[in-house]
């Protein structure tokens, strides 16, 4: 069987039915008033996994970090730690740290001291601090910046303290709500890397909280795409992408082009599916083959060719007019207005500097795809 993109490593304990997770949200409900944050959700995350709950503003996913950190109590349901009930364990006494978006650093003290603060709550004696906070020092590689407080480093310094932080009282599990907001997109992209390295090596659970879709789908394990308090699919990045079990998450994650529709016709794996417009394509049905009826056709970009001619093998084209073209270096984008006003979005690579009978605007094209780029969702 072929796989749906590749994976970030060869760690999948949720495939495995005899494999217990590490934490478990049963029928958690969370009102705040009359509003519902988080609506009968059941969820598990295993030891070790780099865990990403991924949602628009609003969606529940930081209230569902903060029942886990013991910031606030479910309405209903339970939030269980390697099997323990954690009703009424506060904060201090989970084996969870939190680090917050606002990294929460105090000015007055140096970096040395931030990253001893909660060690000297918990009594460690002095040389075990010393030693600790030393290691953690050499881990975010900030041994130069010791001395230094808060406002004398840069965005990246102090992430990397609170994360030195957080750490170093050992938790099992790290909780990060949007960690990486307050940083540039450069030092946002060197930092997803640092921080899964720094995961992997030692060997914790971290559960993140994004509304960055890039973020997700480079540091994830596995996703949970969250709206309206409930959990809408939770798969890897590469599962999330290519096979969306929803409108939501296929619009969500990525850019997507929508064929609204019904499959008039079904033979062996594939379909013939006839948009409104009365366009029909040839879809291979994959994984579910027991799809019928309306639904819609979601294909993204990439997936799709722009030729000025018609290809002559091609089972899947639609014939439109060039409308908005963006030339991003590696790739084109462009956006082709069929008769009927609609607007498709076809994403090509430059691979070669120069490239014959260029389109421009206003150009009749032709879009193709072949049957196994799209997907049919039915809600």
């Amino acid at each position: 069987m072929a796989s749906l993109g590749s994976i970030r490593r060869d760690f999948a304990p949720w495939t495995n039915p005899e494999a217990k997770p590490l934490i478990r949200f049963e029928n958690v409900t969370k009102h705040f008033g009359s509003h519902t944050a988080v609506d009968n959700l059941s969820l598990s995350i295993y030891e070790r996994e780099f865990f990403v709950l991924l949602g628009p503003s609003g969606c529940g996913k930081t209230t569902l970090l903060r029942m886990l950190g013991g910031f606030e109590q479910p309405t209903s349901g339970r939030v269980l730690l390697d099997g323990q009930d954690l009703s009424g364990v506060p904060p201090y006494r989970r084996p969870v740290n939190m680090m917050f978006q606002s990294y929460a650093l105090f000015p007055h003290m140096t970096v040395e001291k931030n990253i001893a603060f909660g060690l000297k709550q918990e009594g460690m004696p002095k040389d075990k601090i010393a030693e600790r906070v030393a290691s953690m020092l050499k881990l975010v590689k900030l041994e130069k910046y010791a001395a230094r407080k808060p406002h004398q480093l840069s965005g990246g310094q102090r992430q990397r303290v609170a994360l030195a932080r957080a750490l170093a009282k050992r938790p099992r599990v790290l909780l990060l709500d949007e960690p990486l907001g307050a940083l540039d997109k450069k030092l946002r992209e060197e930092t997803q890397f640092e921080l899964m390295d720094l995961q992997q090596e030692l060997g914790l659970t971290f559960v993140i909280v994004t509304h960055d879709q890039d973020e997700a789908m480079t540091m994830a394990d596995r996703i949970a795409v969250m709206d309206a308090g409930k959990v809408l699919q939770v798969a890897t990045p590469a599962e999330i992408y290519e096979a969306p079990n929803s409108r939501f998450v296929a619009e969500f994650i990525g850019s997507i082009n929508i064929f609204d529709g019904e499959i008039v016709e079904k033979k062996g794996g594939t379909a013939r599916f006839r948009d409104k417009s009365g366009s029909e394509f040839l879809v291979s049905l994959g994984a579910n083959p027991q799809v019928n009826g309306s639904g819609s056709l979601a294909v993204r970009p990439e997936k799709m060719t722009i030729t000025r001619q018609r290809p002559a093998d091609a089972v899947n084209a639609i014939e439109g007019e060039v409308w908005d073209i963006a030339y991003l270096g590696d790739l084109t984008l462009y956006n082709l207005k069929l008769d009927d006003g609609r607007i498709i979005k076809i994403s090509m690579m430059n691979s070669r500097r120069t490239v014959e009978d260029v389109l421009t605007w206003y150009d009749r094209a032709w879009v193709s795809f072949a049957p196994d780029a799209g997907v049919i969702l039915t809600r």
